[in-house]
């Protein structure tokens, strides 16, 4: 019923919003009188509080159609190099020729459109060739195709390092950092040569006993069968995944927005006092965030249950019981893939700790294979977005990534901007 009433409650509001557009664009007439007078701005900025209250936002575009590669404007092209049913592996093709390393970022699929990366892959695309798992929303996805769980998501990620060929780095954000590792230990193992010379785990639940959030102790003390009953819902007919059983992006974003409420509640009181100032600026940076933020997409039920199971109620995978499509997980097995975890400080998903834990379980890695970045002041979307991001962690990823890039010494030495010395992990 959780989709039936959403729905209901969505369409209820329409005659609202309607409303609320209609007066917008009255107040905003150069024929209205007193369009622009205090009470004016007044009445057009609660319209626009309403409007925003009762839409949908939808999934946003990256964007990304250029970059700066020494001093220069190069022209980015957006493209789909390989296509899934539950996933699109998209390409931003720089409009040069440079032997950068080639990077795959795989984007968590957690309730946020790939496009929650956006920051991430712009920052990255003057030094390297990028490459991201864009995730599709599982109510556009007809039953037909079958379901998808975790021991898929390790699959897909294993099918897309093979389409790049050997030499290609993996970066994981968040909650792919276990099916990531998982999928390396899995390429160890059978020393497949498409191993990356590098992973990258940025704020990730590898072992969430090392430090427990609000996060972990919700999925350690309900059964998965409250999680079944509770949370998950079926399709409704008006979408192409009709019949689909699926964890609701608006569930999820609800949980999100009460871990902060006073932060949102804030955020968007400052908006509407923007908007009745007239302060364009302030109001643009804010609704931008939330176009984005506000924005989600539903998770197939299969892989979302899963993954409460695997890696919040059992720690199947720090626990050494980790199996994927039968086979055990066995992250021991990594000797040619370097380590670099990433955590924030103020992380309160991913708390500092239980990225960490992955070094412990990479025991075949050398000291100098193993690097952790603390950074401080951060809170988890701070580790990929933003400019702590940009000044302070990307030189450290992206000295990491240089340093054990087999081509990185035909790089000009003016892109080296860091290189992470070989020190153990912190």
């Amino acid at each position: 019923m959780l989709y039936q009433l959403y729905e209901l409650n969505y369409s209820s509001a329409q005659p609202l919003r309607f409303f609320a557009q209609a007066l917008q664009s009255a107040l905003n007439s150069p024929f209205m009188p007193g369009g622009q007078s205090e009470m004016g701005r007044l009445m057009n900025a609660a319209a626009e509080m309403v409007e925003r209250g009762t839409r949908r936002f939808g999934k946003p575009a990256f964007g990304l159609l250029k970059t700066r590669i020494a001093g220069e404007t190069v022209p980015v092209v957006d493209e789909i190099v390989l296509s899934k049913p539950f996933c699109q592996l998209r390409h931003f093709k720089r409009a040069i020729e440079r032997d950068d390393p080639r990077v795959l970022i795989v984007a968590p699929l957690s309730g946020h459109h790939a496009t929650l990366l956006r920051g991430t892959v712009e920052a990255l695309l003057p030094h390297h060739d990028c490459y991201i798992t864009d995730w599709v929303d599982a109510k556009i996805v007809p039953e037909r195709q079958g379901p998808f769980n975790l021991d898929d998501y390790v699959a897909y990620v294993i099918e897309f390092l093979r389409f790049l060929g050997p030499d290609t780095h993996v970066l994981a954000v968040c909650q792919p950092a276990v099916p990531v590792l998982a999928a390396v230990s899995l390429l160890a193992a059978s020393n497949d040569p498409v191993q990356p010379p590098t992973m990258t785990l940025m704020g990730g639940p590898i072992d969430t006993r090392a430090a427990p959030t609000a996060v972990t102790k919700l999925a350690e003390t309900r059964p998965l069968p409250w999680f079944e009953h509770t949370v998950i819902d079926r399709v409704p007919f008006n979408y192409p995944g009709a019949g689909r059983r699926v964890y609701p992006g608006f569930v999820q974003l609800t949980g999100f927005m009460q871990m902060n409420l006073d932060r949102h509640l804030n955020a968007h009181m400052k908006l509407f006092d923007h908007l009745v100032r007239g302060d364009g600026e302030s109001a643009a940076a804010t609704t931008r965030f939330y176009d984005e933020y506000l924005s989600v997409m539903d998770l197939p039920a299969e892989f979302y249950l899963q993954t409460v199971k695997t890696v919040f109620q059992d720690h199947a995978l720090p626990r050494g019981v980790m199996r994927v499509n039968g086979e055990l997980i066995e992250p021991q097995a990594i000797r040619k893939t370097a380590l670099l975890t990433v955590e924030g400080e103020l992380d309160d998903i991913s708390a500092p700790g239980q990225t960490l834990a992955a070094h412990a379980l990479c025991s075949g890695l050398k000291p100098h294979q193993k690097f952790n970045a603390f950074q401080k002041g951060v809170g988890h979307y701070g580790i990929f977005n933003g400019r702590r991001w940009r000044n302070e962690i990307l030189p450290v990823v992206r000295g990491w990534i240089r340093q054990h890039d087999k081509g990185h010494a035909e790089v000009p030495k003016s892109d080296l901007i860091r290189i992470v010395p070989p020190l153990a992990a912190a």
